[in-house]
């Protein structure tokens, strides 16, 4: 999809204007049916959700709502520490509503996309609360256990949306993902986009979604090389952030690519900047050595 880009050469007192994208927001799922879904009753819901998430407190449980608070974990914030809850609301239509660059994203079920799209008519929101304050590793593992106790409690569920980054994948493909618990948050939950720069023959890959942990986003503006080496690239890095606390800092150098693999005898500099590209927010700009594009002008 061709675009233009913006100017790099931001001001680092610039780099603190309010974000597009807020950070920490709350995490947003649209479980997406053919079929309108029959609500849970409460023996059922709890169920599955203590499986998957241990012990609760149910704050309310109705028809058109499911509230509980997940005790193994405390948000901790002014003047309290209280658990996070988990929110599950009634089902209501679903209508297409998505404009051409958010349907251009979402690369990991194109395929389908189209389909899924156009049959689904029904969704169930889901979401947290309260879980801003957590530690970005226990928030991802919150939501993802949450994620697949809403899928074992909706297995017509055909689709997933994630608000926060855009992102649609099959539920199947969610349910049978081979991956440590360690990586769901970045495989299913994060975005990694791409685009065409228009006019030139520059690419780009960025990653949406991490500002929902508060960690940054990362961002590759290229040219010359093959753009799905970026996006497993940037994929791992996302992971390395997430699972290491972020360690990178500004002006750091991390292991870039050869040949499709990460290697460490080749070093892009990392450093942080506004997004080229909507929504607004700080992302790790990643140089990619003989394959950077565009003027940057780091201090």
């Amino acid at each position: 999809m061709g675009l233009f880009g913006k100017n790099k050469e931001n001001k680092k007192e610039d780099r603190q204007k309010k974000n597009d994208n807020h950070p920490g927001m709350i995490f947003m799922m649209q479980l997406l049916f053919k079929d309108e879904p029959e609500f849970p009753g409460e023996e059922r819901i709890t169920e599955v959700f203590t499986k998957h998430l241990g012990e609760l407190d149910k704050l309310g449980c109705t028809k058109d709502l499911a509230d509980f608070a997940v005790k193994r974990y405390l948000a901790e914030f002014k003047d309290a520490k209280v658990p996070p809850t988990i929110n599950m609301f009634a089902c209501v239509p679903f209508e297409d509503k998505f404009d051409e660059m958010q349907k251009s994203q979402m690369w990991d079920c194109l395929n389908e996309r189209d389909r899924i799209l156009g049959e689904c008519r029904y969704m169930i929101l889901a979401s947290d609360m309260l879980a801003a304050t957590l530690p970005a590793n226990e928030r991802a593992e919150l939501d993802m256990d949450y994620l697949e106790a809403l899928l074992e409690l909706f297995p017509d569920c055909e689709a997933v949306f994630f608000q926060n980054s855009e992102k649609l994948l099959t539920a199947d493909y969610i349910r049978n993902a081979q991956i440590g618990r360690e990586s769901r948050f970045i495989k299913f939950a994060v975005n990694a986009r791409f685009f065409n720069i228009e006019g030139t023959n520059d690419m780009l890959v960025d990653t949406l979604g991490m500002s929902t942990l508060f960690l940054p986003d990362l961002q590759y503006h290229f040219h010359g090389a093959d753009p799905n080496g970026m996006v497993f690239h940037a994929y791992n890095i996302a992971d390395y952030i997430l699972n290491n606390d972020n360690p990178i800092k500004d002006g750091d150098s991390i292991d870039g690519i050869r040949d499709g693999n990460i290697v460490m005898d080749v070093q892009w500099k990392c450093h942080y900047e506004d997004s080229l590209i909507k929504p607004d927010r700080l992302v790790i700009d990643i140089e990619t050595g003989e394959y950077a594009s565009g003027t940057r002008n780091y201090k």
